[in-house]
């Protein structure tokens, strides 16, 4: 099929190389001449696990390509996908402008062609419920009737993106004519050869049960975190508790690790959007609401325990921090707690040098700027450091020299706010390790 891509994003670059790799000829579309450069260049503008290797191959196929011309790409396309940014607004509200805006171009040159080949656009951003209505009255105000706009959500895990679009565990089509749906399912058939499902609802059903599954995992996280909480003042260890709830098979075993709080660009922002849109429905999702309060919250439990290992003034204290980006096999930095914990850091007068495998860059463009000092790998970083504070769970934290740790620490304290190591390990190499709902050793 011939597909159009509109936003060059981390869904919209994903979403473009996966569906070129099926075989469809796809042309994606933005408006940032530097980021078109790299893509013409071959260069892939995200980090993302698997993507590159598919990226290179569908370029030199010449089935994937990257324009700034919204109107070919338009006209020559049978499908058009809407991977545009829904950042938060002021009020917690997804920030609809982008969507909105490309949504009145593409009325307008569908006039200006005439009303000839049914186009199907599709809302693939994460939008509030009723968005598809509202994309369709923009276009419908140039008299156009020969499309039909179509919900089709993304369910895709940052640093593992490719695979859950390859293998999706199901493709949700919200759509209302029998042509659109079983264009979309056309599209999607490969995808689906091992029987996952392909389900099909209407428009404002796809649209909330996107914003519905982020909203509950983001709910069994922070559930996790209270009781990661509750577990240390109970003097109880969350792992054992959490291996007991995960073997439940009502429960399951996934998203129940506890940590420092949720980041990155949905769970924060879809919860609050799911909230704010609730309320303008008069129909309150009161539990989001403590979910989101709950969450930010949980973001400063490691400054306390740093707090009270050294006291409340952290002033000629310094600090090694590994992990930057809200989640390892990312270098994304949108709500990561490192953010929250390094600024309170910050404001109790402590230093900080952080290191992370990808995500440092972001980081001093956007978030942390030269607040704090960066190390070149994970053991220059703690050189004469007053302790070690893991944020991110990157896999080569996992299995460091704990000889050379100790070597280069001016202290062996350790605050771990993911639970990558065990206790009884650390407390027989003598550490003072602090870590989320366990109790902490030789202290």
């Amino acid at each position: 099929m011939d597909l159009a891509v509109i936003g060059t994003g981390y869904v919209g670059l994903v979403s473009g190389t996966c569906f070129a790799e099926m075989g469809n000829d796809v042309i994606c579309v933005d408006n940032d001449p530097e980021k078109l450069e790299k893509l013409n260049n071959k260069e892939v503008t995200i980090y993302e696990p698997g993507l590159e290797i598919l990226f290179k191959r569908n370029i030199e196929q010449q089935r994937l390509k990257f324009t700034d011309n919204l109107k070919d790409a338009v006209l020559s396309s049978e499908i058009i996908f809407l991977c545009l940014p829904t950042p938060q607004g002021e009020d917690g509200s997804a920030d609809l402008k982008y969507v909105f805006k490309v949504a009145d171009d593409i009325g307008s040159i569908l006039s200006e062609a005439g009303d000839k080949d049914f186009k199907i656009i599709v809302n693939k951003s994460t939008v509030p419920v009723g968005t598809s209505g509202a994309v369709t009255n923009i276009i419908s105000k140039y008299g156009l009737k020969n499309f039909e706009v179509v919900s089709n959500p993304e369910f895709l895990r940052e640093g593992f993106a490719v695979d859950d679009f390859m293998k999706p565990d199901r493709v949700v089509i919200g759509a209302t004519s029998d042509y659109a749906k079983n264009k979309m399912k056309k599209l999607y058939e490969p995808f689906v050869r091992q029987g996952n499902p392909i389900l099909e609802m209407d428009p404002a059903s796809a649209e909330v049960t996107k914003y519905a599954a982020n909203s509950y995992l983001a709910m069994r996280i922070t559930f996790m975190n209270e009781l990661a909480n509750f577990c240390e003042a109970a003097g109880a260890n969350v792992d054992l508790v959490r291996k007991g709830m995960g073997t439940d098979s009502r429960i399951g075993k996934r998203f129940l690790f506890p940590g420092i709080g949720y980041g990155g660009s949905c769970f924060p922002k879809d919860v609050k959007a799911l909230v704010k849109t609730s309320d303008e429905l008069n129909s309150r999702i009161s539990l989001l609401e403590l979910v989101d309060k709950i969450n930010e919250r949980q973001k400063h439990i490691l400054v306390r325990k740093i707090k009270s290992h050294f006291g409340e003034d952290l002033t000629g204290k310094n600090f090694a921090v590994w992990g930057l980006a809200f989640k390892p096999n990312t270098d994304d930095m949108r709500e990561a707690p490192s953010v929250v914990i390094i600024n309170d850091l910050l404001d109790a007068g402590a230093k900080v040098t952080a290191y992370d495998p990808e995500a440092m860059e972001n980081a001093k463009r956007f978030y942390l700027g030269d607040k704090i000092s960066y190390g070149e790998n994970m053991y220059e970083t703690i050189e004469d450091k007053d302790a070690l504070i893991i944020v991110t769970e990157w896999n080569e934290f996992r299995n460091p020299d704990f000889a050379e740790i100790e070597a280069k620490l001016k202290n062996k304290v350790v605050f771990d706010g993911r639970n990558i190591y065990k206790p009884e390990q650390m407390k027989e190499l003598g550490f003072v390790y602090y870590s989320i709902g366990r109790q902490p050793v030789n202290v």
